[in-house]
């Protein structure tokens, strides 16, 4: 007898067959992932890009970005300024430093308004050379194609 109570005990009240199990958290519903978020959740501006030329430069959200790669350890903020400040208004300037030595990691994010700056910026500064260390400049972000 003792041995039959905990079954009829897990099956449930009389005449309800298969227990339903309880799911806690998010995620857990039957429907389908399209009819998940009403409105617009999930779904993001894009920027209009040019596609006569794939595989080329894509323009980020505010300008062009350029990647110079080979930048001394010892530069600074201004001597990259004023080096790429002479082909264009440079909007933004992003020196990522080493954290344990202080030091620039070795490259640097320019970002110009118009792709004729950005791109007259590459083709004089790459393989030129600041502080003795020759720079590889080119487009921080390309298309696919």
């Amino acid at each position: 007898g003792g041995a039959a109570a905990p079954a009829a005990a897990a099956a449930g009240p009389a005449g309800a067959g298969a227990m339903k199990i309880k799911y806690k958290g998010r995620g857990h519903r039957d429907s389908a992932p399209e009819d998940r978020y009403e409105g617009r959740g999930g779904v993001f501006e894009q920027i209009a890009q040019d596609t006569s030329f794939p595989g080329g430069p894509a323009q980020s959200i505010e300008g062009w970005i350029v990647i110079a790669t080979g930048i001394h350890e010892e530069a600074q903020e201004d001597d990259i300024l004023d080096k790429f400040a002479e082909y264009g208004d440079v909007k933004n300037l992003h020196v990522n430093l080493d954290r344990r030595t202080g030091f620039v990691k070795g490259y640097a994010l320019v970002e110009f308004e118009s792709r004729e700056e950005a791109a007259a910026a590459i083709k004089e500064m790459d393989g030129t050379e600041l502080l003795g260390k020759r720079l590889h400049v080119g487009w921080a972000f390309v298309k696919d194609g």
